[in-house]
């Protein structure tokens, strides 16, 4: 194992620039390097070791490297272990011989640096500086049982988040992914502890999801029906505003042709995996494992059409959960043509639009009890449910104007945005949703990781006596903003109160 790097030399990752060696110079960064340096050799992402033995010349190896895609190979000879790397691969070309009948034992370095993998990453690190060397084979007693290389090691402590969307697309077993899964709300709590923004918090962890639904879809559903379906996810998963795993909405839009009964045992693989990493189940069912969510694109067109102009009270929220939806894997234009769909079926249908708009309504209370919140007297130990009472509406209000000017926009705030840009909403208004929806999801996500910390389950309960000061104050305001939000959509849509 060769190659030099000095202590202040630099190394550029596969997510980005260059992590410099020294400290970080933001604190959120140097904290965060603190945190993790700390971890394990095991916890970070550890190659798969590939290992030939001495005797296999140079030429060969190189094209197994290659057609791996690889850059190291580790070599087997004679009881001891040495690793074979590009830089050997330069001194090869340097000989007089041709690398078809140069043995890789000649050129390889022996014995290869070694870890054990409960040693802390900052022993690793120190081993990597010591023989000036870009990897070092992790053992577990005498076996080998990976390969730590440089980058990897700099992806994890400088972009933990990184290594797992990493060791999510490249597990080979649903175990293997789950590993990967479970290591988010950890990052989760790591983040939010040091600072971290919430809505960065949200697009980041949607970003982990989707690599984990992505990856997992491709180990239960066969190419066939890969190549024939889309994958979506929905709601607040599909906005990217989810952040603990409250509940899992999802569906398979299927090509026509495509039978969906083919679809079941996958879907049903699929749905059972993600509850087994720790996505509940949706409790109003909306799941690719469910047959309504398992459909052909005409069996989805009618759906719409049902939800749009028949009776079933669930209808405009099951419309509102497919605006959301994004696509995960497979073929987007199965979605695209839906979303055509969908807004031919809206074009000049003022009285649905209303219709939609008014769940803004659906949970509201009597809204003097949070007038109180700051001084918690009378019904202060009550618990509220801050998704309906809060998000829910401010969300709501802002898909049906999305709805009605078909806005392409997912997100709560980007559909803002759009808004002000065409002239549809005051900028001042839009600022103001959007810091009171990043107040209720921080609020939400502080409650979500003390009951986590408790050992239940994440939800939407918040108990106002367990509020903070800054939590309280900031809930009030965020509560009065949503409620004139209300009254503005109210006012918009024409809607009778």
């Amino acid at each position: 194992m060769s190659g030099r790097r000095p202590l202040q030399d630099t190394a550029a990752g596969p997510s980005g620039p260059a992590v410099s060696l020294d400290a970080p110079a933001d604190p959120h960064a140097r904290r965060e390097a603190l945190t993790l340096i700390h971890s394990r050799v095991g916890d970070a992402f550890l190659r798969k070791p590939f290992v030939v033995e001495g005797s296999l010349d140079v030429l060969t190896l190189c094209r197994q490297m290659a057609e791996r895609g690889l850059g190291d190979a580790l070599v087997q000879d004679d009881g001891r272990l040495g690793v074979f790397t590009t830089t050997n691969l330069r001194d090869v070309l340097l000989l007089e011989r041709p690398p078809a009948i140069i043995p890789v034992r000649d050129v390889a370095s022996f014995p290869a640096v070694s870890v054990p993998l409960e040693a802390e990453l900052l022993e690793a690190m120190i081993l990597m500086l010591r023989h000036r060397v870009h990897r070092v084979v992790v053992r577990q007693g005498d076996q080998v049982v990976g390969v730590l290389g440089q980058l990897d090691l700099m992806s994890f402590l400088a972009n933990h988040s990184h290594l797992i969307a990493l060791m999510a697309a490249q597990a080979e077993t649903i175990a293997e992914l789950k590993a990967a899964a479970d290591q988010i709300v950890p990052l989760i709590g790591v983040l939010h502890g040091d600072g971290v923004r919430v809505e960065v918090i949200a697009g980041m962890v949607n970003e982990l999801n989707r690599a984990v639904f992505r990856r997992l879809w491709d180990l239960v559903a066969d190419p066939h029906l890969r190549d024939n379906s889309c994958l979506i996810v929905m709601g607040s998963e599909g906005r990217g505003e989810q952040i603990m795993r409250t509940d899992q909405d999802n569906g398979l839009i299927l090509r026509d042709g495509y039978d969906p009964r083919a679809a079941a045992e996958a879907t049903e693989a699929f749905t059972a995996a993600l509850v087994d990493f720790g996505y509940p189940p949706c409790p109003g069912g909306i799941m690719a494992s469910r047959p309504e969510w398992r459909q052909p694109v005409s069996g989805f067109r009618s759906a719409l059409g049902g939800w749009v102009h028949g009776s079933d009270p669930e209808g405009p929220m099951n419309l509102a959960i497919f605006m959301d939806a994004l696509p995960v894997a497979g073929d987007p234009s199965l979605l695209q043509a839906l979303r055509a769909h969908m807004g031919r079926l809206m074009a000049g249908n003022d009285a649905y639009l209303a219709h939609f708009a008014g769940s803004v309504h659906s949970f509201s209370q009597d809204g003097s009890w949070w007038r109180r919140l700051p001084g918690l007297t009378g019904r202060a130990a009550a618990e509220i449910d801050i998704k309906k009472l809060g998000i829910f509406p401010l969300v709501q209000g802002t898909r049906a104007l999305a709805l009605q000017y078909r806005l392409p926009q997912l997100s709560t705030t980007d559909r803002l945005d759009a808004l002000v840009e065409a002239g549809h909403m005051e900028a001042s208004r839009a600022r103001d949703l959007k810091d009171a929806l990043h107040l209720l999801m921080a609020v939400k996500l502080d409650n979500n990781l003390a009951q986590v910390a408790q050992g239940r389950a994440p939800g939407n309960l918040i108990r106002l006596d367990a509020l903070g000061t800054l939590n309280r104050q900031g809930l009030k305001q965020a509560l009065a903003i949503v409620a004139d939000f209300r009254a503005w959509i109210t006012q918009h849509f024409r809607l009778a109160v």
